[in-house]
């Protein structure tokens, strides 16, 4: 019974994620303490302009998504076969899709709107 289990978990790439799941995540949840520090300090501090500041605190939370898929969520390209990965990739790249479509076309609105006449201004 237990070389099924283990046999199990070897088909699917499991045998090296139990070993260390209490490391893995202590590892994780302090990597996602310090990447979520960090920006609060940032912000707290005031050091840099608001751009920057939010420049890095972009820069950070995309880090601590990798962070979670990798040491919370158990996401590597051997499980399931490859498939949770490329469920992944293709959710990011329908994402980056939509959002850039969608900042381009509210830049050209922008940009191509008749100028708007002062309500104040008399003819």
């Amino acid at each position: 019974m237990s070389s099924d289990v283990h046999a199990h978990a070897d088909a699917h790439g499991l045998a090296d994620d139990h070993a260390g799941t209490r490391s893995g995540q202590l590892i994780g949840f302090g990597l996602s303490v310090v990447l979520t520090a960090i920006p609060f300090l940032l912000v707290m501090s005031g050091s840099f302009d608001k751009q920057v500041t939010a420049l890095i605190i972009m820069a950070f939370a995309a880090v601590q998504v990798v962070v979670h898929m990798i040491f919370f969520l158990h996401m590597n390209t051997k499980a399931e076969g490859g498939w949770s990965m490329m469920a992944l990739i293709f959710t990011i790249i329908m994402v980056v899709i939509a959002l850039s479509g969608s900042l381009w076309v509210m830049h050209h609105l922008t940009t191509n709107m008749m100028p708007v006449h002062e309500m104040g201004s008399t003819p």
